[in-house]
């Protein structure tokens, strides 16, 4: 029942792709290659890694890079290349998982805050601003503490910071939005509150929800790594904030055993931002209008 009117036959003909759109912005495509391939490693890796990446048999110890140990092995003999693979995998799995949680809370609250406003709005803010008044980080490490150290107690609590920045994203739009002509005139139709909020507002606000989810996934990976970095990581996970914990002692004997997962780390936040560039010009309209 949705009453937005059709683009003209024209005007859809001249509005340029997505894609065509975010192939100009060439760092992003060059973003959107890397992620391809890291995530194809990170699927692939229990199969393509040569060592097992819990043997500590797979090496001499802090073998230098070379063959057959191209990333050299840290101070237990266990093959960096083949740890670096299930890290990659682990960091993922929690940036995604940690900002499909936090998008998915975001856009509840911010959209029951932004449509109903009144006292609703005023209760549903003053708990977003307590969440985003208390440092994050050490939120974090006290939630991980207290509940248990693995993975999925994580997840909840980076997926529990990270929300109230999208709420208030979701809210600004939802103030925007439930005022325009298109959702009175649903509202006319007899339309109830949950379509108007879910079928006509949503979808028109969902540009700027989408270019900071994946903004959410590097900052979940990156919170992630501190934690595993404090030792308040899950420690029966392999993850590229663990690798850098456990080898803070050979650091200086062998610098392969924490540059290799350091530059994997970055490379996939990196890549992620700048995708997040590029969709972002997506969803600007300036862009639609080249």
């Amino acid at each position: 029942m949705s009453v937005v009117e059709p683009l003209a036959a024209t005007e859809v003909a001249e509005m340029p792709s997505a894609w065509r759109i975010f192939r100009r912005n060439r760092m992003s495509v060059f973003g959107l290659v890397l992620i391809v391939i890291l995530a194809v490693l990170a699927l692939l890796g229990p199969w393509i890694a040569p060592f097992s990446p819990y043997s500590t048999t797979a090496g001499p110890v802090m073998a230098p890079p070379g063959a057959p140990h191209w990333l050299g092995t840290d101070e237990l003999g266990r093959d960096i290349f083949s740890r670096v693979l299930l890290g990659t995998r682990t960091s993922l799995l929690v940036g995604l998982a940690a900002a499909f949680i936090a998008t998915f809370v975001g856009i509840t609250v911010g959209a029951l805050s932004g449509y109903f406003t009144g006292w609703i709005d005023d209760v549903i803010m003053r708990v977003t601003e307590v969440f985003q008044v208390i440092p994050r980080f050490f939120l974090a490490i006290v939630l991980v503490s207290f509940f248990g150290a693995n993975l999925v107690n994580i997840i909840l609590a980076i997926s529990l910071l990270s929300w109230p920045e999208l709420a208030r994203i979701v809210r600004a739009e939802f103030l925007t939005l439930r005022s325009r002509q298109f959702v009175d005139a649903a509202r006319v139709c007899g339309a109830g509150a949950m379509w108007l909020v879910f079928v006509e507002i949503l979808p028109n606000a969902l540009a700027p929800v989408i270019v900071n989810a994946t903004l959410q996934v590097g900052q979940a990976m990156l919170l992630e790594a501190g934690l595993s970095y404090l030792g308040v990581g899950d420690p029966s996970q392999i993850s590229l904030g663990m690798m850098l914990q456990q080898a803070q002692q050979i650091m200086r004997a062998a610098w392969w055993a924490t540059l290799f997962p350091g530059v994997a780390l970055a490379i996939a936040v990196l890549a992620i931002n700048i995708v997040g560039d590029g969709l972002n010009d997506v969803f600007s309209p300036r862009s639609r209008e080249r």
